[in-house]
């Protein structure tokens, strides 16, 4: 089977980098079916765009299957965030004020915490959502100690066809100035370059499935 076998290359190719880097499978437009190869094989962490389909795929799934974390990877609305907390383990799209109260409003009403990585506009790219750069520090801060949020790190999508390394190291630098220990960072063509800049979390997809037409 293809998809198992590209699944155990890149996790030898994880572990020869880094054996303490976690894989995030991204699951986004894959059915149960699909995904269960994987799931067969041990693995428990899974990555979703969108609450809507994360939902209506995993929400039986994962009531007898505890272990299983979850993780939004996708941006997330203001509006979402309800049905997100209920669902998701992680949060990776950490972006704005007004999410972040919302978050902590829910995880107090639901007794829940959950992890969270701040996403940071690494590029500054008018057209992509994130933090700004002048701001990250700032907005940080009010997430970790006025709300109280459990931040284990940041997270980027640097810009296409430029130097990932350049970004990578951009970020992590940020997260060392806010003392923070975690980085979400690296997809399925530049995640040896992200474990190589101290990724502590990969989101791969394609290079497991394949391209979604």
């Amino acid at each position: 089977m293809q998809v198992l076998n590209n699944y155990h290359n890149i996790k030898k190719q994880i572990e020869i980098l880094n054996k303490k880097t976690n894989l995030i499978v991204v699951t986004k437009g894959q059915n149960l079916e699909t995904i269960k190869i994987i799931l067969d094989a041990g693995h428990l962490h899974f990555g979703e765009n969108r609450v809507q389909e994360a939902s209506l795929k995993w929400s039986k799934y994962l009531t007898n299957n505890t272990n299983i974390n979850l993780h939004m990877i996708g941006r997330l609305q203001s509006n979402k965030a309800k049905e997100a907390i209920n669902i998701f383990n992680y949060i990776h799209s950490l972006d704005n004020e007004n999410l972040a109260q919302t978050l902590s409003k829910l995880e107090k009403n639901y007794e829940k915490k959950i992890n969270y990585f701040i996403q940071i506009n690494i590029g500054e790219e008018k057209q992509k959502s994130g933090v700004e750069l002048s701001k990250a520090i700032e907005f940080a801060n009010y997430c970790m100690f006025d709300l109280k949020l459990n931040v284990l790190g940041l997270m980027c999508i640097p810009p296409v066809n430029e130097k990932t390394l350049f970004y990578f190291n951009k970020l992590k630098d940020l997260n060392y100035q806010l003392n923070l220990n975690n980085l979400s960072m690296g997809m399925s063509n530049d995640y040896e370059e992200a474990i190589k800049c101290g990724a502590n979390y990969v989101r791969i997809g394609s290079a497991i499935f394949g391209s979604l037409n």
